[in-house]
């Protein structure tokens, strides 16, 4: 993939450790849906907005993805928890889920996240 393929998510700034999260809009098998951006431990991860236990969206108060103690994603309806580096399970009624990754990539300042087969940019961007 070039460059040119990457979409702009956010500043740099924006994302903050274990702190709010960026939602972007994406279009999975041709089906409007919703991609995040959150920081964890300095580097920023990327994950579709479907929880691996039942497929709805993790953040109940939009951006509100780390639970209280900014290690853990998690669902706000279920309590599943995710490791933010992985997206795999670490806890609750995911067992043996993951989190879809997107690829993502930061530079001069700015996060991009890069459209693969099976999540390309929304039909409207």
């Amino acid at each position: 993939m070039t460059s040119m393929d990457e979409v702009l998510i956010c500043d740099s700034e924006a994302l903050v450790d274990g702190g709010e999260g960026v939602r972007f809009p994406v279009t999975m098998f041709g089906e409007a849906a919703t991609g995040f951006a959150v920081r964890y431990h300095g580097k920023a991860y990327a994950y579709l907005n479907r929880c691996a236990h039942v497929p709805i969206e993790l953040d109940w108060v939009q951006g509100q993805f780390f639970e209280s103690s900014g290690e853990y994603l998690m669902c706000a309806t279920h309590g599943a928890v995710y490791r933010p580096e992985t997206g795999v399970c670490a806890g609750g009624p995911c067992r043996g889920g993951k989190l879809r990754p997107i690829g993502v990539r930061e530079a001069d300042g700015k996060v991009y996240w890069q459209p693969d087969e099976r999540v390309t940019p929304a039909a409207d961007h």
